[in-house]
């Protein structure tokens, strides 16, 4: 389990595993001020390596690995919460993603998150609110990856609608310039297949308005250095310029004949596809004109980062929206949470859990009522099911799905195969829900009434409460509940004692 951010380090890094290259951005804090130190990139193509089964070969893997090698040297060194790695559409794609992370995890001695497609768009938009120069009124920041293309529009640091397209360099030039030729019909295709994509979110994004356009990407920025080079720009992206550029690359028929001017050698295979698709978007959002930016995810993850250190965590806004918009009753939720917090710093070092659990244990504490605004019949499932497949920002997948399991297994049957699919983590996120459970139970009567003092003794498999002497026999709605609750957990091979 990660460890949540101590309150400062003076060394960050933020890793991007992203589908046509990896990066890796290292920066010192002061103050909560920030300065870049290195910058690496490589082209990887993770998604080139994606096969019919949506399987990564091992080919890709291995230079996805190779590269991690390179950069584990600035990180591994690192504390825990001083580095945040993350992976964007190629990983979200792959079947077997679980076992390229296992191996980059035990390079890099980091966790490795996969994050959704809406989570990667809010964190671009941060790096270019933070690196592009500000201006009044909304933007539009669009960023073509190797897998998927992120839309945002935002104002100042607040990101207002975010989109992800399935739509790639990488993924289109598999499925139209796989052999390297380019022509008029191929580049046709490339084009359509993007414009279909965009008609899902372009009457949306016009509603909403900008007033400038920014690109976070490679492709938009060799786009644009290229339509500079060619004397049609000063290095933004502009129609006449996509025309030219356009008519040079077909007429040109081949990725190895790229020799354009800003258009690396490692970027030619893959810039036709990148090329087709930033036409379709300026078409379909009748663009006239695309400043480039060269903050981006990573960038957007480092800030995200430093906010978590300086008790600005964008999770505990998603969480409190969250309650807000299903009705939680706050106070119930308090409650849980304070007895939870409590019962887990009596058992911590026996149950071998960190910080990290702690703050996955007051993050369900508060939401694990959402489903009641659903239906109270199966609330604990309902309320999973909205936790595991709601958009929460600064939520990476696997800390959705381990909030989702802590949720659905908050009251009646332990779905104990649930947790088993976290491996190791499994085990400690069972203690975690009995804590939670005990918590619940703590405050069935859901009022502010005093409550006495417990002590918890944690063993491998059990779990004893001890109450005050006569306590329980003067309440014995309370002790009927703890009956009840260790015959569930008997259930799963866990022992509550209650004295």
């Amino acid at each position: 389990m990660r460890h949540s951010s101590p309150e400062s380090h003076p060394l960050i890094a933020a890793l991007d595993l992203g589908s046509n290259s990896f990066h890796m951005v290292l920066a010192r804090t002061s103050n909560g001020e920030m300065r870049i130190l290195e910058r690496l990139g490589e082209k990887v193509q993770l998604a080139a390596g994606l096969d019919e089964l949506r399987n990564l070969d091992e080919n890709a893997m291995q230079r996805g690995l190779d590269c991690l090698r390179r950069f584990a040297q600035l990180v591994n060194h690192l504390p825990e919460g001083a580095v945040r790695v993350v992976g964007t559409n190629a990983l979200r794609e792959a079947r077997n993603r679980a076992e390229f992370i296992r191996r980059a995890e035990e390079i890099l001695n980091h966790q490795v998150e996969v994050i959704s497609g809406r989570e990667e768009a809010r964190l671009i938009y941060l790096g270019v609110a933070h690196t592009f120069p500000c201006s009044p009124g909304k933007r539009l920041v669009v960023d073509i990856g190797g897998g998927s293309t992120e839309f945002i529009i935002g104002e100042v640091f607040d990101s207002h609608l975010r989109e992800s397209l399935q739509m790639g360099c990488v993924s289109f030039t598999q499925r139209y310039f796989r052999d390297g030729k380019v022509t008029p019909a191929r580049y046709a295709q490339a084009y359509t297949a993007a414009r279909l994509e965009l008609m899902g979110i372009e009457q949306g994004l016009h509603r909403l308005g900008w007033q400038e356009a920014i690109g976070a990407s490679g492709t938009i920025r060799a786009v644009g250095l290229a339509i500079k080079a060619g004397g049609h720009g000063n290095g933004e992206v502009n129609r006449a310029g996509l025309a030219w550029l356009k008519h040079k690359v077909l007429k040109l028929g081949d990725v190895e004949k790229i020799d354009l001017e800003g258009v690396k050698a490692d970027r030619r295979s893959v810039f036709p596809a990148g090329l087709a698709v930033l036409e379709a978007i300026f078409d379909a959002l009748e663009l006239s004109s695309m400043s480039h930016s060269e903050g981006a995810l990573r960038e957007g993850v480092l800030y995200d980062l430093l906010g978590r250190q300086h008790q600005e965590d964008v999770r505990d806004r998603t969480l409190s929206f969250l309650m807000e918009r299903y009705h939680v009753d706050t106070e119930q939720a308090a409650r849980v949470e304070g007895k939870a917090l409590e019962a887990f710093d009596q058992v911590a070092d026996d149950w071998k859990l960190d910080e990290g659990h702690r703050e996955l244990l007051a993050w369900t504490a508060r939401i694990h009522e959402v489903g009641l605004d659903i239906a109270h019949y199966h609330y604990h499932k309902h309320g999973a099911y909205l936790i595991e497949h709601s958009d929460l920002p600064g939520f990476s997948r696997r800390d959705q799905l381990m909030l989702a399991s802590l949720v659905r297994g908050h009251r009646r049957n332990i779905p104990k195969d649930k947790f088993a699919e976290f491996g190791d983590e499994g085990i400690r996120l069972l203690r975690l829900c009995v804590l939670l459970r005990f918590a619940i139970l703590f405050h069935h009567i859901r009022s502010d009434q005093a409550m006495p003092e417990v002590r918890l003794k944690a063993g491998e498999q059990s779990l004893e409460v001890r109450f005050p002497e006569g306590w329980l026999e003067a309440n014995p709605l309370t002790l009927a509940d703890f009956q009840a609750e260790a015959d569930w957990l008997q259930r799963i091979g866990f022992s509550l004692k209650i004295r």
